[in-house]
């Protein structure tokens, strides 16, 4: 998957959802997608920034849970996704899923 299908994938989740109220930041290694909820909508912006929470994911494992195919308290327990900075705002991205 490209980046920009992997950034659209989470835009059309994103937006489907109610503003998670805070930033989070997913950390794919080569790139960055930055959550703004603190608005209207969430807000999807490829950037690196400061945020609330940041998800270390590889791209691969990403994409499987944005599409529904990697549970994320599996993923977390087994390593393939870690949580650093306020796990509640992690707890909202059950909703993107």
């Amino acid at each position: 998957m490209t980046s920009e299908e992997i950034k659209t994938l989470l835009l059309d989740k994103a937006t489907l959802v109610d503003p998670i109220g805070k930033t989070l930041k997913f950390d794919l290694g080569d790139r960055t997608l930055f959550v703004d909820g603190t608005g209207e909508m969430n807000e999807i912006i490829e950037k690196d920034a400061d945020a609330d929470c940041t998800v270390v994911i590889s791209p691969k494992n990403f994409t499987k849970l944005i599409a529904g195919e990697l549970n994320p308290f599996s993923a977390m327990m087994t390593g393939k996704l870690k949580i650093k900075g306020d796990k509640g705002v992690a707890m909202k991205l059950i909703q993107f899923v």
